[in-house]
């Protein structure tokens, strides 16, 4: 039946239940394999879950219990592991746009800039291996699904990455409030990695020393700072518009 791709054979315990509307059918519609589709019997009259393998589940109850979540919207699905990306063929793309986090670890900050990084058309995302959130089924909820459909690579070590990105002919700029150029200055064209600190301390001091140029944002009410996914959609969106307005095409 269309929809629901089995592996088949034993191992569904090595994959992901994620959980929500837009996580489950982005999953579907991913590259992700999935196994098995749970839902409520509301949930389940979805034009979405049509021609697809559901089992139904008597409340939301037992669904929480099986997706671990009173998040689940009704529905969660069995998908195989998340696949990451290889970060050095991020950089081999033609005048890549890569977003660098520095130890991001709330998977709703983190699920929010994947949503955006997405909506944008970035050529992927790079976190590093260590102290940093993963893509977790909170992850695929809070991106609203994005991370099926985005290219997400994991690093040793992030400032050594920055210094390949250089190396591959790409700008690197960080993201801070201390930043003496505007967000608005750069020439955005060509290869670009925008790093983006984690909450609370935002760049580490090695990552900020490995970015050509430190930009920020305009700060002109009482608080001291934006929320990084915040300050992430204002960014890509800035990085975005500068890039097409230099495109020969415009797109």
């Amino acid at each position: 039946m269309a929809g629901a791709r089995r592996r088949g054979g034993p191992g569904a315990g090595a994959g992901l239940i994620v959980y929500g509307r837009n996580a489950a059918r982005e999953a579907l519609r991913g590259p992700r394999e999935v196994e098995r589709v749970w839902a409520t019997k509301g949930a389940a009259r979805a034009e979405w879950l049509r021609g697809v393998p559901v089992e139904l589940l008597a409340s939301a109850e037992e669904l929480e219990r099986q997706c671990g979540s009173p998040d689940h919207q009704g529905v969660c699905a069995l998908t195989a592991p998340y696949r990451y990306a290889d970060p050095e063929a991020l950089l081999a793309a033609s005048a890549p746009l890569i977003v660098a986090l520095d130890e991001i670890q709330d998977p709703q900050n983190f699920g929010a800039i994947c949503r955006t990084a997405e909506a944008v058309g970035v050529t992927g995302v790079v976190l590093p291996e260590r102290r940093s959130v993963a893509v977790t089924p909170a992850v695929c909820k809070a991106s609203a699904g994005a991370v099926e459909h985005l290219a997400v690579a994991r690093v040793r070590n992030l400032a050594d990455f920055l210094a390949r990105a250089k190396h591959a002919g790409c700008w690197c700029y960080g993201a801070a409030a201390d930043g003496d150029r505007s967000y608005d200055g750069p020439d955005y064209a060509g290869g670009v990695v925008l790093a983006l600190g984690s909450e609370g301390r935002g760049l580490r001091p090695r990552v900020a020393a490995a970015c050509d140029g430190l930009v920020s944002l305009p700060m002109r009410g009482t608080v001291a700072s934006l929320n990084v996914s915040a300050a992430a959609a204002v960014l890509l969106y800035e990085v975005d518009r500068s890039r097409r307005s230099t495109s020969p095409s415009g797109a």
